[in-house]
């Protein structure tokens, strides 16, 4: 039977890696590894010069073996390929993280960075993101079907499958854009505003909006247009 390590950057108790690793469950055995707090925007930062705690917690999905650490996102890929799946996981997914990893956003994801993390082992990886807001009803209409689909759909080492569901109901949903790139349109406008003082230190915030306009065949322009996109994503192109 296939083996499948479920992981995110939002926390052991987001829901969406509970959704997630009941999706799983269709596919195989599943272990799920995952930070004990948020952990969104860390990239694929990693713990080096000191140790990482992992113990085992009670998970809302049956039949699953779940365990939260004190690491990074990456950290919890790597424990659970080296240490909690035996003999190393078939495929990882990663999520489902709350709010789209699409453009220049990719290179902040810790939900990527973790799926990079399994795909520099030469596993097997997809990742999935949805609206942070929305209802999941899209989500929940394809995402088995794209799961199926792209397991056995080869990766290169250092490549995962990143898909993304957008934000609107069933009926507005068009579909699923297959092979969507990632965008390099200017994806955020703005810079830093002062939110405080203390002698000479100063304390800024970011202040920035994000541009909803893709070039077409792009991650962007297919969640701005209603699509369901799915591409590949890469540590080296």
């Amino acid at each position: 039977m296939r083996k499948i390590l479920v992981a995110n950057d939002d926390g052991i108790n987001s829901e969406g890696i509970a959704r997630l690793a009941e999706l799983a469950k269709e596919f195989g055995e599943v272990w799920v590894v995952a930070p004990e707090k948020q952990f969104s925007a860390m990239s694929h930062s990693a713990t080096f010069w000191g140790p990482v705690d992992i113990w085992p917690v009670d998970f809302p999905v049956e039949g699953v073996r779940a365990f939260a650490t004190s690491g990074t996102p990456a950290d919890c890929v790597s424990l659970g390929i080296s240490v909690v799946v035996p003999g190393g996981p078939d495929e990882v997914f990663c999520g489902i993280n709350k709010g789209y990893n699409i453009s220049s956003d990719i290179q902040y994801s810790a939900t990527v960075g973790a799926a990079l993390e399994s795909a520099s082992r030469g596993i097997h990886t997809i990742a999935f993101s949805e609206h942070h807001e929305a209802p999941h009803d899209v989500t929940d209409k394809y995402i088995s079907q794209i799961a199926s689909e792209l397991l056995d759909k080869p990766l290169a080492k250092n490549e995962i499958w990143n898909v993304n569901f957008p934000g609107c109901t069933v009926e507005e949903c068009k579909g699923i854009k297959y092979d969507c790139v990632m965008s390099q349109d200017d994806f955020y406008a703005g810079s830093y505003v002062i939110v405080g003082r203390s002698g000479d230190r100063i304390s800024y915030q970011t202040d920035f909006a994000r541009k909803w306009e893709g070039s077409e065949g792009t991650d962007l322009a297919a969640i701005t247009d209603n699509y369901v996109s799915v591409g590949k994503v890469s540590n080296y192109r």
